[in-house]
């Protein structure tokens, strides 16, 4: 697989520059791509590390955003052509839990699975242990019976971590709408948030899990895969104006972008990744922090662990970047769970407006990756067992045993 110099070499002399094509000869758009600083922003970064926008002909600039609700508002208003973000922002929006209703905001493909965490504060510390899901809800009635409430911190309302969070809470006996306190913030003030005590745990994107334990303000209860093994986070949505007007563009940008996933899902390429992540002007954090997750190696705080093949991945020969409507249609299903969303859901309909499946499949034959065809099917490896029919999701949200419907 190539290495980061050897892209850099062959678009200098020139290869790339062959591949450039109808893009610049249209006139290409000035073209901004945001994103969060975590370390799943990897392969929006490093297509401009690598040159590979250029390669394809695009002037592309990456902006580093504050929020998950900054970034909603620029995909909305055409501040942002695309960006970096949760899988859940574009339905949340859509069904009017985290923006205005109604609104399309165009998931394309994934950027990683699996690789977020729980984290939880010291005063969990010899109550509850890895992956130790028996003992959550005592520790947390504890907590309250001292402290009046416990709180437990996402990033953005129906976004994967708020997902998440609920998911655990819920896997542990615990409803997040009555029994804690669960608040909005954003990925990087997490660790400073918990340090002052505004917060007892918090679900959030790496780095910010292994700062946590590297500050010594907490510990990894566990990582999103444990929670669901091989599940959907980032993807890349773009918005929906500019999709509409410049269709080669945003072909474009994908192929970039697929090309660089393949780089980071390469473990030789992870600790250059690392290095690459670390940059003030990225993620702006430790590099043995980004650096030790990457190849799978948590210090829990708690103890160790290595994950051996389920740890943060990119591109996996196709697996990761194929958006599936079945993945759609469970965050649906989990706002219908917690009374997020009170009227009956269209959860096809609304799956096949949101999430493009038929610009992928182009631009992946394209590039002569395979496209899954598992879309659909149903959707197990969940820490409670689980099994969840993306065709009858009335039916899966009956199985659990904490609901608010």
């Amino acid at each position: 697989m190539l290495t980061r110099r050897d892209v850099i070499k062959s678009f200098t002399v020139g290869v790339g520059a062959t591949l450039i094509g109808p893009y610049i000869a249209k006139g290409s758009s000035k073209i901004r791509i945001g994103f969060i600083p975590l370390t799943d922003c990897a392969s929006v970064v490093v297509a401009k590390e690598l040159g590979l926008y250029k390669k394809y002909g695009l002037d592309v600039e990456v902006y580093k955003e504050t929020s998950w609700p900054n970034v909603r508002d620029k995909l909305l208003n055409g501040e942002l052509t695309a960006s970096h973000t949760l899988f859940g922002l574009p339905l949340s929006v859509y069904t009017g839990i985290g923006g205005p209703k109604g609104k399309i905001i165009p998931i394309l493909m994934n950027l990683n699975f699996n690789g977020q965490a729980i984290t939880l504060s010291n005063k969990f510390k010899g109550k509850v242990g890895f992956r130790d899901i028996q003992n959550v809800k005592k520790a947390i009635e504890e907590i309250k019976a001292k402290e009046g409430e416990c709180t437990f911190a996402m990033t953005f309302p129906g976004g994967t971590h708020d997902i998440w969070l609920r998911y655990w809470l819920g896997a542990c006996g615990v409803n997040p709408n009555r029994d804690v306190r669960v608040i909005p913030n954003p990925p990087p003030q997490m660790v400073a948030n918990m340090k002052v005590g505004r917060m007892d745990g918090y679900c959030v994107g790496e780095p910010w899990n292994a700062v946590a334990v590297k500050e010594g303000v907490g510990f990894t209860h566990l990582a999103t895969q444990d929670l669901w093994k091989n599940h959907p986070e980032k993807v890349l949505a773009f918005n929906y104006e500019f999709l509409k007007a410049h269709p080669q563009e945003v072909e474009a940008v994908m192929k970039a972008v697929l090309e660089a996933a393949k780089w980071c899902d390469n473990m030789e390429n992870r600790r250059e990744l690392a290095k690459i992540l670390s940059q003030t002007k990225y993620v702006n954090a430790p590099v043995d922090a980004l650096e030790s997750r990457l190849l799978g190696i948590y210090d829990l705080g708690i103890g160790k662990h290595t994950y051996k093949d389920d740890y943060m991945v990119f591109f996996k020969g196709g697996q990761v970047p194929f958006p599936r409507k079945s993945h759609a249609v469970f965050f649906l299903a989990q706002y219908k769970r917690w009374g997020m969303v009170k009227e009956p859901l269209d959860y096809k309909g609304i799956a096949d407006k949101i999430v493009m499946q038929d610009i992928y499949i182009k631009v992946a034959k394209d590039l002569g990756i395979p496209i899954p065809k598992d879309d659909m099917k149903p959707l197990s490896g969940f820490i409670d067992g689980v099994i969840f029919d993306p065709k009858n999701p009335e039916a899966s949200i009956g199985k659990y045993k904490i609901k608010e419907v």
